[in-house]
């Protein structure tokens, strides 16, 4: 399975966006610097009530499709 590794920074009040279903998709950087879209469902598995701050491994199919979103390590402010 394809993967590729984010770095995600979206507040608490950026994250409830999401959940009201306002916002589809998130746009983060991977490591190497690339711009990254993933479906804004996939942070709800890793929000917590500060937001979504860290590193995460986002894998996904053969065809693009989300398959997973796993952390890796805090914020690398």
């Amino acid at each position: 399975m394809p993967s590729i590794d984010v770095i995600i920074e979206l507040s608490a009040a950026q994250c409830r966006a999401h959940y009201a279903g306002s916002v589809d998709h998130v746009y983060a950087r991977s490591v190497d610097g690339r711009r990254v879209l993933l479906p804004a469902q996939a942070l709800r598995r890793v929000v917590t009530r500060d937001g979504v701050h860290g590193v995460y491994r986002l894998s996904y199919d053969a065809t693009g499709r989300f398959e997973s979103l796993q952390r890796l390590s805090d914020s690398v402010r």
